[in-house]
């Protein structure tokens, strides 16, 4: 059985998140507190240690005690270039990643992932999440993957290929269906942010 003592935490703050504005999304308050801070309190419990990936405000987030990790490819190539820092500096069998502004996300992330993991033997297993309308929608940038992928992922980024389910497709991957849809809300504009705070009060 996979333990949290297996798995590094990586989040993910690395994005330029244009439609706020530009303004670094992991240091937005939400419920008066930063939101990479409610990440890694969620986080925190599931994991050995934690990684943050970041490309700005390296010195805000290094006091939250943990290393950041800057991308080691060129313009904000999204969350892969993420991944494939956080697997080079990953020091345990597996690595969880999940983005800075999902303050919700579940805390039993890491436990139905990595269970599922085994059960199927797969190198690598996504979230999707459940809408209240039943539609299933995949939540790619919240991962768990054994750490033995980084060739495989460098192999695909050396190709200039960025999308995140085509990686997915050349590892043996599958997913986990998590049922409370607000815990996959992420905040992309100012009013998104304003009323997960109204329903998550």
């Amino acid at each position: 059985m996979i333990t949290a003592n297996q798995i590094t935490g990586l989040i993910l703050a690395g994005g330029r998140a244009q439609r706020m504005g530009g303004i670094d999304k992991g240091l937005i308050p939400f419920h008066g507190k930063p939101l990479i801070e409610l990440a890694i309190n969620r986080l925190k419990p599931q994991v050995s240690t934690i990684l943050i990936n970041a490309n700005r405000s390296i010195t805000k987030y290094s006091h939250y005690g943990y290393p950041v990790l800057m991308d080691e490819t060129p313009d904000f190539s999204g969350p892969l270039a993420g991944f494939s820092v956080g697997l080079k500096h990953c020091q345990t069998p597996y690595l969880l990643t999940s983005p800075c502004d999902s303050p919700l996300l579940p805390t039993n992330l890491a436990e139905k992932m990595a269970a599922e993991l085994e059960q199927q033997n797969l190198e690598l297993v996504y979230a999707s999440s459940r809408e209240a309308d039943g539609k299933i929608w995949a939540q790619p940038v919240f991962c768990l993957m054994r750490n033995d992928l980084q060739d495989s992922l460098n192999a695909f980024l050396s190709k200039g290929d960025l999308k995140i389910d085509r990686w997915f497709k050349t590892v043996q991957s599958g997913t986990v269906v998590f049922d409370h849809p607000l815990a996959f809300a992420n905040v992309n504009t100012p009013e998104e942010l304003a009323a997960l705070e109204e329903v998550s009060s």
